[in-house]
C-alpha cells in the first residue's frame, strides 16, 4: 500500500488546486492563466479528501426535504461514518475492486452513502435513473457486466429474470428489503471504520454512464477517479461554491448533472447538498422552499426557470446568491425577468457526460445574452471545422496534447465497449464534442446545435435513431424519421414522421397503436409525443434529410395546431 505521506501529498496539491480556485473566484482571467489539473500518483476521493473534510464536521452534508415536510440532515461526520459501515458491510457481501454496480435509487440518503462507499471500495458505479424500461435494464445487465444491483422495493420486480444477462449471479440489494432481496440495513451492524487493502491508482474506472447517442444504443461512458472528482474542480469554478453554502441542482439520479452538482462539486467546496422531493413540480412551493430553507446556489433546467418565471418572483425573499442554468441555451427573455425580480444573473455553463463544465459564466464575469461564456479553467477551447481546423465556428474541441496544458483532466478515459466510438470523438489528436459553437472577439461562445441529429426534449437528450429503431419494430411502420417538435414549456418533444407499410391506413387507430407501442418499449422521457403520417424527404442517395423535417417543425406557429395527418399523445389519453 502506498504510504500515508505519499497518499497526503496527493490531496494537498488536490486542495492546493481547489483553493487557488476559490481564492479566484471573480478572476476568471487570473484562474485561468495560474490553474494547473493536479498531477496525482494515488487519489481515492472519498478516503482522502471526503473523510478528511468530515472529521469531527458536523455541519450537514446532505440535506433532504420531503414532498410531505418531513426533513433530514446528515452531517459530513455522520456521512463518513455510514459510508465506512456500506463499504465494510459491501465486501462482506463479496463486492470487490472493480465490480460494477447498478444504482437505481431516487433522491435518498442511502444513494450518497453507496457513491461514497463504492468509490472507498474502488468498486465501479453505474448510476441509473428509476424511469428505465426492462429492455433498458437488460442493456445495463449486458454491456455493463453488472455485479451488484441496489434499488427500492417499489423497482425491485423490474429485475426479475435479469441475472441471465449478467456475467453471473446478481447481488441484489433492496432498501427497506423486498423478497428474495438483501435489505439494505443489514449495513447497520458494520464496523464504523474503513481501511482500504490498496492504495486507488488514478487510472483506475470509477463511474460508467449510459448516455443518448446517434446510435441505436445508448453510449457508455468510463469516467477514473480523477475524470470526475478532479475534473469537476471546474464544474464548482463555474457554479460558484463556497464552504458552507446551501446548494440545490434540480435534476435526477442517474444523470450526469446529477454527480456534478448533486455530488462531487459541493462536497469538494464543502457545501451542504440540498434536496427538494416534491412528487409533482409546483413553481409556488419551490419558491417558499428556497426562501425558508435559505438556499445559497441554485442550478436548474431551463424548463423549470420557464416554469418559475409564471409566478411574481419579487414577492419571494429569497437568499440565493447563485442562480445557474445548464442542458440547452435559456432564453434571454426568462433572464430578464429573474434579474429584474431578484436583481440576480442566471448563468449559464456547457459540458457533457463525458466531461465536466468546459465553458461558463463564471461569478463576476460580464454576461453576453445567448452566450454559454467562456473556457473555464483548465479547458483550452478549440473550435474546429469539418476539415478538423479552427474557426470562429466549429465543433467545440480540445487539445488531447497540449504541449503546455496537458490532457483536461475532466475528459472521460473513453466509451468502455466501443474504441471505435472512442477513436472517432478523440481524431486528429483532438476530442469532439459533437456541439457546434460560434466564438465571438472576446472569446465569448455561443451554441448553434449538435453536429448530429441528437436533441434536448425537457432536459433529456434524445437519440432519433434509437427511437426510430423502437417505431419500425411495428408491424404498421416502414419508415421513421423522429425530429424534434417545439414545445412551450418543454422546448421541445419528439415528433415522429411515419411512411406505412401496405395494407394499414393513416388514421387514428393506426397512430394509436403505434404509440401505444412506443410507450411500453421506451422510458418516459423518450416517448414520441406527436406523429405524423408523411412521405420521408431524402437525398438522391436514399438518405433521409431530417434537417428538412426539422426546419418544417421550427416553423409552427406556437402553440402548434394539430394537423389532418397528425396525431398529439396527450390528446389520445394514453396514459
Amino acid at each position: 500500500m502506498t504510504p500515508t505521506t505519499d497518499l497526503s501529498q496527493d490531496l494537498a496539491k488536490y486542495r492546493a488546486a481547489r483553493d487557488f480556485l476559490l481564492a479566484h473566484r471573480s478572476d476568471l482571467a487570473t484562474a485561468s492563466a495560474g490553474f494547473r489539473w493536479p498531477q496525482l500518483d494515488h487519489f481515492n476521493w472519498a478516503l482522502d479528501h471526503f473523510d478528511d473534510l468530515a472529521r469531527d464536521n458536523h455541519a450537514p452534508a446532505l440535506w433532504i426535504v420531503g414532498d410531505d415536510g418531513s426533513e433530514r440532515q446528515v452531517s459530513f461526520a455522520q456521512m463518513a461514518e455510514r459510508s465506512a459501515r456500506v463499504a465494510n458491510w459491501l465486501e462482506s457481501l463479496g463486492v470487490a475492486r472493480g465490480d460494477r454496480v447498478l444504482l437505481m435509487l431516487g433522491n435518498e440518503v442511502p444513494l450518497w452513502e453507496l457513491m461514497l462507499a463504492c468509490i472507498k471500495i474502488g468498486a465501479v458505479m453505474i448510476p441509473a435513473t428509476q424511469l428505465l424500461s426492462r429492455d433498458d435494464l437488460i442493456d445495463r445487465f449486458q454491456r455493463g457486466r453488472v455485479r451488484a444491483v441496489v434499488t427500492t422495493p417499489a423497482h425491485a420486480a423490474k429485475f426479475d429474470g435479469l441475472d441471465g444477462h449478467a456475467p453471473g449471479p446478481v447481488l441484489r440489494i433492496a432498501i427497506g428489503g423486498a423478497p428474495g432481496w438483501i435489505d439494505y440495513a443489514e449495513a447497520d451492524a458494520a464496523a464504523s471504520t474503513y481501511q482500504p487493502k490498496c492504495a486507488t491508482r488514478t487510472d483506475e474506472p470509477l463511474l460508467l454512464y449510459f448516455t443518448s447517442g446517434t446510435t441505436a444504443k445508448p453510449k457508455l461512458v468510463e469516467h477514473t477517479h480523477v475524470s470526475y472528482p478532479v475534473g469537476h474542480l471546474s464544474t464548482l469554478y463555474w457554479i460558484g461554491l463556497q464552504p458552507g453554502d446551501v446548494h440545490w441542482n434540480i435534476s435526477s439520479p442517474g444523470w450526469g448533472k446529477h454527480a456534478w452538482s448533486c455530488f462531487f462539486a459541493p462536497w469538494i467546496a464543502g457545501a451542504t447538498v440540498f434536496i427538494f422531493n416534491y412528487n409533482r413540480f409546483d413553481a409556488k412551493r419551490v419558491l417558499d422552499v428556497l426562501v425558508h430553507k435559505q438556499v445559497s446556489t441554485l442550478c436548474a433546467p431551463p424548463t423549470v426557470w420557464r416554469m418559475l418565471i409564471q409566478e411574481p418572483l419579487a414577492s419571494w425573499p429569497v437568499k440565493l446568491r447563485e442562480l445557474l442554468s445548464a442542458g440547452e441555451p435559456l432564453n434571454p427573455e426568462v433572464i430578464e425577468q429573474v434579474r429584474g425580480a431578484w436583481g440576480l444573473t442566471i448563468r449559464d455553463g456547457f459540458g457533457q457526460t463525458e466531461t465536466t463544465a468546459q465553458v461558463g459564466n463564471p461569478p463576476g464575469q460580464p454576461i453576453k445574452f445567448g452566450s454559454m461564456g467562456r473556457p473555464l479553467p483548465g479547458y483550452r477551447v478549440v473550435l474546429l471545422d469539418p476539415d478538423d481546423q479552427p474557426a470562429q465556428e466549429g465543433e467545440i474541441s480540445f487539445d488531447l496534447a497540449d504541449a503546455q496544458w496537458g490532457r483536461p483532466a475532466g475528459l472521460m478515459v473513453g466509451y468502455a465497449d466501443s474504441p471505435e466510438k472512442t477513436a472517432e470523438v478523440m481524431r486528429a489528436g483532438h476530442y469532439h464534442t459533437g456541439d457546434v459553437a460560434q466564438r465571438d472577439e472576446q472569446g465569448y461562445i455561443t451554441y448553434v446545435g449538435r453536429a448530429d441529429d441528437v436533441f434536448k426534449a425537457s432536459d433529456y437528450r434524445i437519440s432519433p435513431f434509437e427511437l426510430e429503431s423502437v417505431l419500425i419494430e411495428h408491424p404498421a411502420v416502414a419508415e421513421a424519421a423522429v425530429v424534434p417538435s417545439p414545445d412551450a414549456l418543454k422546448l421541445a418533444v419528439p415528433k415522429a414522421f411515419i411512411t406505412l407499410t401496405a395494407g394499414h391506413a393513416p388514421d387514428e387507430a393506426t397512430a394509436r397503436s403505434i404509440l401505444a407501442f412506443c410507450r411500453d418499449k421506451l422510458a418516459a422521457y423518450k416517448r414520441v409525443r406527436r406523429l405524423e403520417f408523411a412521405e420521408l424527404p431524402k437525398t438522391i442517395s436514399g438518405k433521409i434529410r431530417r434537417v428538412e423535417l426539422r426546419r418544417q417543425e421550427e416553423s409552427r406557429a406556437m402553440p402548434p395546431v394539430r394537423g389532418a395527418s397528425e396525431y398529439f399523445y396527450d390528446e389520445l389519453k394514453l396514459g
